[in-house]
């Protein structure tokens, strides 16, 4: 299982590479000020570093009981990522309609849009952070 220095540089660098991403993105796909976008995805970003960290941990330790190991499918990739964001929606759905002054509906497109760019990004990110930072149970198994 991952320590927490390693769950802590996992985190950072997928939000900082994330919001590298997502800034000028978001900015020219819906028309909104870098600015504005730039702050929702700074509070954003700091909410999932948090969310990520939890929602991670309590994933690793199911994996394991569950399991036996924290190696992961394919569809076991797709379920995390879709579950991480699915959690996150739900927080910032009403943060993107108060800042940006616009309708739930509108905030819910914003956040959809956001949300299925981050899926993507999640798979490719957690793939090669799992190659770039290999557990040794993993190497184990591949030797197997």
């Amino acid at each position: 299982m991952r320590t927490t220095g390693d769950r802590i540089r996992h985190a950072i660098s997928f939000e900082i590479i994330g919001l590298i991403l997502v800034t000028p993105l978001g900015a020219w796909a819906f028309g909104v000020p870098m600015h504005d976008i730039g702050v929702i995805g700074i509070v954003g970003a700091t909410i999932a570093t948090l969310w990520n960290y939890v929602y991670n941990f309590g994933f690793d330790h199911l994996m394991q009981r569950m399991r036996g190991s924290t190696a992961k499918t394919v569809p076991l990739r797709v379920l995390h990522a879709i579950m991480f964001e699915a959690g996150l929606l739900l927080v910032l759905l009403p943060l993107f309609a108060w800042y940006l002054g616009i309708s739930l509906w509108q905030a819910l497109l914003m956040d959809v849009s956001f949300a299925l760019f981050y899926m993507g990004y999640a798979y490719v990110f957690n793939w090669a952070y799992d190659r770039v930072f290999p557990l040794p149970e993993w190497q184990e198994l591949e030797a197997a």
